[in-house]
């Protein structure tokens, strides 16, 4: 739980537009590609999807799991894998103890807050498509190398 609050903390922004949705997106889309994952990709600031892909290989399910997804990320403010993380380390579920309806919220990995420096969350960065914790793990790897080439100035 330390290590995923610390990626919080970590992988902020100073600011985010639609520039930098595509740039993430793609960089995502890239990785995914040159791995052999079928993913599908999602980023929203607020309610607006600015960049959405689906690599070859998904399906219209990979859709319905992003949306499950976001849905956590914006009722809790966390990442879906750390908020799933939170009950599986108090021994439940989410299914079990959150009281949502498992049809439209999932505490799955692969959903990440879009967080500004000051603000808190405006957005989500979504993959679907992997097991939940290497969904998790690619949407963190992007991020920072996102972010490490926005602080060294492109």
């Amino acid at each position: 739980m330390a290590e995923l609050q610390e990626q919080e903390e970590r992988l902020q922004f100073d600011r985010f537009d639609h520039d930098d949705a595509w740039a993430l997106g793609t960089r995502l889309v890239e990785l995914g590609r040159a791995r052999g994952h079928a993913i599908t990709v999602d980023i929203r600031l607020g309610d607006h999807q600015l960049f959405h892909y689906a690599l070859p290989g998904t399906s219209a399910d990979n859709d319905d799991w992003i949306e499950r997804k976001i849905r956590v990320v914006r009722r809790f403010g966390h990442s879906s894998y750390r908020v799933g993380q939170s009950f599986r380390d108090r021994g439940t579920t989410f299914e079990e103890q959150a009281h949502l309806d498992p049809a439209r919220y999932a505490a799955h990995g692969g959903c990440f807050p879009i967080i500004l420096k000051g603000t808190g969350p405006v957005g989500t960065v979504t993959v679907s498509g992997l097991p939940q914790l290497d969904d998790h793990r690619l949407v963190v790897e992007a991020l920072g190398l996102f972010l490490e080439t926005e602080r060294s100035g492109r």
